[in-house]
């Protein structure tokens, strides 16, 4: 199966809390990391493939190879194999020391890394997953999957915010756990309701 997430920001301290940016009800980061593995564990499967939108983590400690070491160790607990777009918090010395620890299992790398985004065909449409939302004018058939923005959502049909803090979680029938990757169904259901929420409001 295929999924996507974005904004993980694990270890990211200043997001704890209630805050008006981006409010996270955790005591500490190891807390908050430890939820987001256990929810995306339970949900996602050892051979699934997880696009990752970007902002994995913010973590800023000396030497910086330490800080490196600790979100692999996070993203090596994660079930799947990840491919990762760059986000604005992922720094390509993040991303090499990631490729210089990469594997293989079940036939596949454990990382795959793209810079600036990845093009899929899923039933009948194309989602263009980037970290940043895109204008693409007049697209029916393709569909932008970004992040960036948390608490925000574009006001174009379009473009689906799929980040753990997205408020565009509320157009799914099913609450999803907090930093539970979404599915490639959940995602649809998602386009559908924005869709419909659009034609609403004429």
């Amino acid at each position: 199966m295929q999924f996507v997430t974005a904004d993980t920001h694990f270890f990211h301290k200043d997001l704890l809390g209630v805050d008006d940016f981006a409010p996270r009800p955790f005591a500490s980061v190891s807390e908050m990391n430890q939820t987001i593995i256990d929810h995306w564990n339970t949900k996602v499967g050892e051979n699934d493939v997880v696009y990752h939108l970007g902002d994995i983590a913010l973590y800023f400690i000396k030497p910086p190879k330490k800080a490196y070491d600790a979100i692999f160790q996070v993203l090596n607990q994660l079930h799947g194999h990840l491919v990762l777009i760059k986000g604005n918090h992922d720094s390509r010395a993040l991303f090499k020391y990631l490729e210089q620890h990469n594997y293989v299992f079940n036939g596949r790398e454990k990382f795959e890394f793209h810079d600036v985004g990845k093009l899929i065909k899923y039933d009948h449409r194309q989602y263009y997953m980037t970290h940043y939302p895109l204008l693409l004018g007049i697209a029916p058939q393709i569909i932008n999957l970004h992040g960036h923005i948390h608490h925000n959502a574009v006001p174009i049909k379009e473009n689906i915010n799929v980040g753990v803090d997205s408020p565009e979680l509320d157009y799914l029938s099913e609450k999803v756990q907090f930093g539970a990757p979404l599915s490639m169904k959940e995602i649809e259901e998602i386009v559908e309701g924005k869709r419909d929420d659009f034609l609403k409001r004429g």
